[in-house]
C-alpha cells in the first residue's frame, strides 16, 4: 500500500466526491466517497509521515472541503473543487509522499540494511 502516491487519491476524491454528489443528487453518497478517500489516505500518511503530519494533512484535507463551499459562490462548483483537488495533492505531495520518494531503500536508518 505505501508504494501507491496519496496525492492523487487525495485530489481524486475530492473530484469524485462532488461529482457523484452532483450526478447522483444525493451528497450523502459523495460524502462517503470523500470519507472513504480520507481514511485511505490518513493510513498511508500515518505510515509514510507519522501521526502529526497526518493529522495535519487531514485537517487541511477538511478545510479545503469547506473553502471549496465558499469559492464556489465567487467562480462556481467546477472550477473550486478542480482549485481545492490540486492544493490538497500538493500538499500531500509535498508533506508525505515526497519525503518517501526521497528516501533510498537500503539507507543506514534503516536496521535491516546494516
Amino acid at each position: 500500500m505505501t508504494s501507491v502516491p496519496s496525492a492523487p487519491v487525495a485530489a481524486l476524491s475530492l473530484v469524485v466526491g462532488y461529482a457523484v454528489a452532483a450526478g447522483t443528487g444525493v451528497r450523502a453518497l459523495g460524502g462517503l466517497v470523500l470519507l472513504l478517500g480520507l481514511a485511505w489516505c490518513v493510513v498511508l500518511w500515518r505510515s509514510s509521515a507519522g501521526t502529526s503530519t497526518a493529522a495535519g494533512l487531514a485537517a487541511a484535507y477538511l478545510v479545503l472541503f469547506v473553502v471549496s463551499h465558499l469559492l464556489a459562490l465567487a467562480i462556481g462548483a467546477w472550477p473550486s473543487v478542480v482549485v481545492v483537488a490540486v492544493t490538497m495533492g500538493a500538499l500531500a505531495w509535498r508533506l508525505a509522499d515526497a519525503r518517501r520518494v526521497q528516501e533510498p531503500r537500503g539507507s543506514s536508518a534503516d536496521p535491516a540494511a546494516r
